[in-house]
């Protein structure tokens, strides 16, 4: 997730829908463009509010500018580039000549998502058109404006009609209630890979976390600042974006919101269960529920965190969670894993490491790792490593 700390400007509309296919990498929509000439592929981030974040490697013009960008705990200036044209296929989408292309070092991001990815695309390029994101054929159509989703009538069963919080040109912000009658907000997120992320001082303020209870499995994620401490909690009974979700399981940020009026984001793994329509005029948000799915259930792992090295061209693990199977274990950070269940980490991105590391409370998982030089083997039992599961369920 990130906010474009910035004025942001208007686009012209075209009359007729734009079709954009696009492929499903590691719990993320990858599609391509063409901007100012260049041909490339990005992850689309309905919580980025403005255009575009590439790699500084690929030369699109010479760098006019600075921006702020904000994150989940904090901001960080980047260089910009003017937006000249851009494309969608053969589809040219008028822009304006205020709109910026941020650039940074991203040639992480092909590996994180298991596909060819050069950056991030955002809600600006987009904010003059109702937005159709079709998970269920891997396609985003463009509508013009005058497209009107409030005249349906959801059902609230498969389908939901959701107001959006009146905040933000770009801004996709919605309700998440608690059992309690308590609300956050939080932003409609495709760039989240968790499910849900929010913060510690959140979950206290509705009552979803005492300040006085202690957190136990800290470990780390990564926004785009940097690593951060998180956790993971069992949540129940909440209606998110209109949606009943009798349970799931959240990524807690360990610092306070960086902002007031953003709680965290719903991310990926929920909305990857919906065809939705973004309506940022009308201020509504169409939701077909096509899976049947709404929730996420807990999954065990052994609490090691890793990354890759670019250095040595390694997954290297940089936290251990204390009193976890895998600190039990012996695993250390610096060590490299060279291979999980026999699978080698050559070419694996981070969320298909983080797979491979989570399984069956009880089963077992295999680490070969190169300490110092020297090979090392272990099996390392999973375990459930998440903050307020019940007795029935938990460890």
């Amino acid at each position: 997730m990130l906010t474009l700390l910035a004025a942001t400007a208007l686009i012209v509309t075209r009359p007729n829908p734009i079709e954009i296919p696009f492929r499903i990498g590691e719990d993320a929509i990858i599609l391509d463009a063409t901007v100012n000439g260049k041909k490339c592929s990005f992850m689309f981030d309905t919580g980025f509010s403005g255009s575009f974040v590439l790699d500084d490697t690929i030369n699109i013009g010479k760098a006019d500018g600075e921006i702020t960008l904000q994150d989940f705990v904090g901001t960080f200036a980047a260089k910009t580039v003017k937006l000249t044209t851009l494309k969608f296929g053969d589809s040219a989408v008028p822009i304006d000549h205020t709109m910026s292309v941020v650039q940074q070092p991203l040639a992480h991001m092909s590996f994180s998502y298991n596909t060819h990815t050069d950056g991030i695309m955002g809600m600006e390029t987009l904010q003059n058109y109702v937005v159709e994101i079709n998970v269920e054929k891997q396609k985003m159509i463009l509508h013009p404006r005058t497209m009107d989703i409030t005249k349906r009538t959801p059902d609230n069963i498969k389908t939901f009609l959701v107001k959006m919080l009146p905040t933000g040109v770009n801004s996709i912000k919605l309700d998440v209630v608690a059992k309690n009658g308590k609300k956050m907000r939080l932003g409609f997120d495709t760039g989240n890979a968790f499910f849900a992320t929010t913060h510690k001082d959140v979950l206290q303020r509705i009552g979803l976390w005492g300040e006085n209870d202690s957190v136990k499995f800290m470990r780390s994620a990564w926004v785009a600042s940097g690593p951060v401490d998180s956790w993971y909690k069992f949540m129940t009974e909440l209606t998110i974006f209109g949606v009943p979700v009798r349970q799931s399981v959240w990524s807690i940020i360990d610092l306070p919101s960086s902002s007031a009026e953003d709680d965290g984001t719903v991310g990926f793994q929920f909305l990857k269960n919906f065809n939705s329509i973004l309506d940022i005029d009308r201020r509504r948000v169409w939701m077909e529920n096509f899976t049947g799915k709404t929730g996420n259930d807990p999954v065990a792992d052994i609490g090691v965190s890793m990354a890759f090295d670019p250095r040595n061209k390694r997954m290297r693990v940089y936290r251990v969670m204390p009193a976890s199977p895998g600190e039990k274990a012996g695993i250390k950070a610096g060590d490299d894993v060279l291979s999980i269940d026999g699978t080698e980490l050559l070419d694996v991105g981070f969320r298909d490491v983080e797979k491979l590391l989570e399984g069956k409370k009880g089963s077992k998982v295999k680490l070969a790792v190169s300490r110092g030089g020297n090979l090392q083997r272990y099996e390392i039992e999973r375990d459930y490593l998440i903050n307020g599961l019940p007795a029935e369920i938990g460890p």
